[in-house]
């Protein structure tokens, strides 16, 4: 069952909103957005042509699908369709006109608590039991929810949204257009110990969080501060829920990061890069522009060149996968072995690091 629409639309009129032809029962109204499964005769749904889905494709319900030209073929006859090279982005489109973003009123909730040399655009909206902090400067139409805790000298920029009990700490710069899920620290210590004499001793982190424009933050994740110089989110990344970035860390333009990944202290992720889930980056490494790796991989060392990256071993029997665990062990006894016969038999094979 779709959440009902907040601004419907006829199928002609969305056809218009993405530049699609248009297509037969053009002014049946749409009054929400499903799945192919669930939507009914008033959703609008969308199909990429992914064979694992034709079926569901076949027999859908719904009265208007964003699909593409492979798509179309598998759907209903009587099923209106807008034909786009890519339905989901196009589909992403017709949801912000479907259910378009509600603004709350500008102003400040009686129950904030804003230092008197805090700087507040008359545009901005402040809810319910925000802080805000001495010499922090929140610029136009920012939205902060119930809750959030602003420290001292935090910069925020125009447009830039805080969903609500977001934690931004001292010094933090967040940029614009920027929207901050539930949950989210940015700012806090990163992990900086010393050993003294057998005890560990906590090193101030003394750098900042800087976050460029335009960047997503997830539920739940944490940004730590740099340890001397900045920890830096570039433009356009997106972070999932439940993710780390540790202290130092540098997440280059476009970047997307999937939900419990960890990065640690001093790693630098390219652009255009992808992680998938619980991806691991060990501290001090480097992935270079346009990396991507699949979930669950933990990455050990630089990777240099651009391409697909995957680490692990996956799921199994148990038996089968004890046999593989002990056949595991015997690798470098093996690879000597193997070394041995290639000398015997003349043949010196190179072996490259292909990262």
């Amino acid at each position: 069952m779709s959440i009902q629409a907040t601004s419907t639309a006829t199928v002609a009129e969305l056809a218009e909103v993405v530049g699609a032809s248009v297509p037969a029962d053009s002014q049946r109204v749409i009054t929400g957005a499903a799945s192919l499964a669930s939507a009914g005769d008033r959703d609008v749904a969308y199909y990429d042509g992914d064979r694992k889905s034709a079926g569901t494709a076949s027999n859908t319900g719904a009265g208007l699908v964003v699909t593409n030209e492979t798509g179309q073929a598998q759907l209903p006859a009587d099923v209106p369709a807008l034909v786009v090279d890519e339905p989901r982005l196009v589909f992403a489109r017709l949801l912000e006109r479907l259910y378009p973003r509600q603004r709350p009123e500008p102003g400040i909730h009686e129950t904030a608590v804003i230092a008197a040399d805090a700087e507040v655009d008359p545009s901005a909206r402040l809810g319910a039991h925000v802080t805000v902090g001495g010499g922090s400067r929140i610029a136009a139409d920012v939205e902060v929810g119930p809750g959030c805790l602003i420290g001292e000298n935090v910069s925020i920029g125009v447009g830039t949204r805080l969903i609500g009990r977001v934690t931004v700490l001292a010094d933090t710069v967040i940029g614009a257009r920027c929207v901050i899920q539930p949950g989210v620290v940015i700012g806090s210590d990163g992990f900086g110990l010393a050993l003294d004499k057998g005890a560990w001793r906590r090193v101030p982190q003394v750098g900042r969080v800087v976050i460029g424009n335009d960047v997503d933050i997830g539920a739940n994740t944490t940004i730590d501060r740099g340890a001397l110089d900045d920890t830096v989110i570039d433009d356009g990344v997106k972070l999932d829920n439940l993710i780390q970035i540790a202290h130092n860390v540098r997440v280059g333009a476009h970047s997307a990061i999937a939900g419990c990944a960890g990065l640690a202290g001093s790693s630098v992720v390219g652009r255009h890069c992808t992680l998938g889930g619980g991806v691991g980056l060990a501290g001090h490494l480097t992935l270079a522009d346009h990396v991507h790796v699949t979930g669950m991989s933990m990455v050990t060392r630089s990777i240099h060149r651009p391409g697909v990256y995957s680490a692990g071993t996956p799921l199994d029997t148990n038996e089968r996968w004890h046999r593989n665990a002990a056949r595991f062990k015997q690798l470098d006894r093996l690879a000597r072995r193997v070394r041995q016969l290639e000398k015997l038999l003349g043949d010196t094979p190179t072996h490259e690091d292909d990262s």
